[in-house]
């Protein structure tokens, strides 16, 4: 029997507006599926945090390109959604309950309708609505959207000026949305239709970072996506309508969080609340009070596998943190307590996950970055350090706790592998060519040393494990011994020594590490595998 899809509305962005049904929904699924850029946020899980049972499988899909950075942006965004729908349509086979978290409705702008479209006709399938950040502007406003036979028209900012404009000319109420990089031409457009005076910016309605201004008011540059233009109803403009803005500007901003009457009564504490904020709202709330305390950045090595692999540095580290970082995989490693955060992205975003971290930070959060093994060893720390070193984050102190890395993990296995002189070589080939990996293992062959070898393979990278083993050949005797460690620590390890010619490709994936000896290394008939400390003269 199958699993069943549900394209879930969190709406606008108070955790307060999630419907009672997507509450339930959230709370019961097996897999909880989000969006997010190449930074690792999720506006969407963010909302939904509150409702997360916190064993839950996450599947985070990344948006690999932006109208901005691509020449084939449908293609590519197709290729995305077609992979996707694939991720979860395995959990769907495998009986599964799959919730699809949308911001704001799902089938309104929202991206759960592209992955709706390749699956609901395979799987019995659901849209729970959810309350848009139309709705949420006019609420946030006080002023109507309609009346009587007023008609409301939605549009896309992205259209051009000269279309937006003619939409305009009607003089209905009217909702435009993706603003971000498209606010000027969309000012241009209301100027164009003489309706400017009319018009209300509203960003991030119903979260602690809400704004709302007359539109003409608005500082291009400061524009973000999740922000909207409303030119409301004309029925009541003058009359009784409650202006809540003019009422109050100052405490607009406070008006989306679940507010106690404290709160309420001194709005200075709302970096205090923890409720349903994310940590960077409760971070600008800090800014904005002037009560900022200094942040920092701890990046964090997790060991290769269990708990048992901590160290009681990185796990006081860990306990101590205001939000968690880091590739959803390690994150999902880490027990958290309710007043933490975790941020969880692809691990193909390194340089966004530092950024974000250290923006964290900045703002007066202290934030651990998660690695697997050693964060100082093909991992995080590095990452986190060249963004660190740019001058907007000069003040943000970082440290870095090291953790026990794969290579002695895998050698504590088989004996002492590494008990002489050793090199370390990534076979990844994302940051570096191939023929610089090539050079480095034909020089350490050369060498005689003893090779750690990381990122031997992956899905996309199959043919580097043989050519490594033949250039290996080229000097090293065929007898020489290889160990295969594959998920040491985890629940399906497994180590085993081969000689160096008989190393199969077909059995070496991304999970394993292989050490291979030198000259010098011994295995012994119990099948310890060891590199004497003395080299012959």
């Amino acid at each position: 029997m199958t699993g069943r899809l549900y394209g879930v509305g969190v709406g606008p962005g108070d955790p307060e507006l999630v419907t009672v049904k997507a509450a339930r929904l959230i709370g019961e699924a097996d897999v909880v599926v989000f969006h997010s850029a190449r930074h690792g946020r999720s506006v969407a899980r963010r909302i939904a945090e509150p409702y997360l049972r916190g064993d839950q499988v996450e599947e985070q899909l990344v948006y690999p390109v932006t109208t901005e950075d691509s020449d084939d942006y449908q293609g590519e965004i197709d290729a995305f959604y077609a992979e996707c729908a694939t991720r979860l349509a395995a959990h769907l086979d495998a009986g599964r309950t799959v919730v699809v978290l949308a911001a704001g409705d799902p089938f309104f702008y929202g991206s759960y309708m592209h992955l709706h479209k390749r699956l609901a006709h395979r799987y019995p399938a659901e849209v729970v609505p959810g309350v848009t950040s139309v709705s949420a502007g006019s609420a946030v406003l006080g002023k109507p959207l309609v009346e009587r036979d007023e008609v409301l028209t939605v549009l896309p900012g992205t259209l051009p000026a000269e279309t937006l404009a003619e939409h305009l000319a009607a003089g209905d109420p009217v909702a435009i949305m993706k603003l971000g990089r498209t606010f000027p031409h969309v000012r241009e457009a209301l100027e164009r239709a003489g309706r400017l005076d009319e018009a209300w910016y509203v960003e991030r309605a119903t979260t602690g970072g809400q704004r709302t201004a007359p539109l003409s008011e608005v500082d291009p540059d400061g524009v973000p996506y999740f922000s909207l233009a409303l030119l409301p109803s004309k029925a009541t403009a003058g009359g009784a309508a409650i202006d809540a803005h003019a009422a109050n500007p100052t405490t607009t901003a406070h008006l989306a969080d679940p507010a106690t009457s404290a709160h309420t009564a001194n709005p200075t504490t709302t970096a205090h609340v923890t409720g349903a904020a994310s940590g960077a709202q409760q971070a600008d709330a800090v800014a904005r009070s002037g009560e900022a305390q200094p942040g920092e950045v701890v990046v964090v090595g997790l060991g290769p596998a269990g708990p048992e692999w901590l160290t009681p540095e990185a796990r006081k580290a860990l306990s101590e943190a205001d939000d968690l970082v880091g590739y959803i995989t390690y994150l999902n490693r880490v027990t958290t307590n309710p007043r933490q955060r975790k941020h969880a992205s692809d691990n193909k975003v390194e340089s966004e996950r530092a950024a974000f971290a250290l923006d964290l930070a900045k703002r007066g959060r202290r934030v651990a970055v998660v690695s697997s093994g050693d964060p100082g060893v093909f991992a995080m720390a590095a990452a986190v350090l060249e963004v660190a070193a740019e001058e907007q984050f000069a003040e943000v102190p970082v440290r870095v706790l090291p953790g026990l890395t794969a290579a002695h993990a895998v050698a504590s296995r088989v004996g002492a592998p590494l008990g002489h002189d050793y090199c370390v070589v990534s076979l990844s080939d994302r940051l570096k060519p191939w023929d610089v990996i090539a050079e480095r293992l034909a020089a350490a062959a050369k060498a005689d040393l003893v090779l750690a070898i990381y990122n031997p393979a992956s899905r996309s990278r199959t043919w580097q494990v043989a050519a490594a083993r033949d250039l290996l050949l080229e000097h090293r005797s065929p007898d020489t011994p290889v160990v295969i460690g594959r998920d040491v620590g985890g629940p399906e390890e497994t180590v085993r020594v081969v000689r160096l010619a008989d190393l199969d490709p077909a059995e070496v994936d991304m999970r394993c590490l292989l050490l291979i000896g030198s000259s010098q290394t011994r295995v012994t008939r119990r099948g310890t595998v060891f590199t004497p400390r003395r080299y012959p003269s």
